[in-house]
C-alpha cells in the first residue's frame, strides 16, 4: 500500500471506477447475450426490444469509456446485421 496520501487516495478511486466498470461491463454482455438468445427464438417483438437494449447498453458503455468507439460501432453492426438475417429467415 502506498504511503503518500495522494497515492492512497488514488488507489481508493480506481478500486470505485474498477467496481463499476466490471458491473458495466457484465451489463453489456449479459444485453448482448440476452439478444442472441433471442434470435433463436421466433418471438420478434422480444428480439426487436433486445436488440434496442443491447444497442442502448453498448453506446452507454461509450459513454462510460467502458468501449472505443469504433469497437462499439462494429458490435452495433453485427448485432443487428444478425438481427436482419434473422428477421429475413423468418419471412
Amino acid at each position: 500500500m502506498p504511503k503518500i496520501k495522494s497515492a492512497v487516495k488514488r488507489v481508493r478511486i480506481i478500486r470505485k471506477h474498477t467496481l463499476r466498470n466490471v458491473s458495466l461491463k457484465s451489463a453489456l454482455r449479459t444485453a448482448i447475450r440476452k439478444l442472441e438468445k433471442s434470435l433463436t427464438g421466433n418471438d420478434r417483438q422480444v428480439t426487436g426490444q433486445n436488440l434496442r437494449n443491447a444497442l442502448r447498453t453498448i453506446d452507454k458503455a461509450v459513454t462510460k469509456g467502458i468501449l472505443h468507439k469504433n469497437t462499439a460501432a462494429r458490435k452495433k453492426s453485427r448485432l443487428t446485421k444478425k438481427y436482419n438475417h434473422q428477421i429475413k429467415q423468418a419471412m
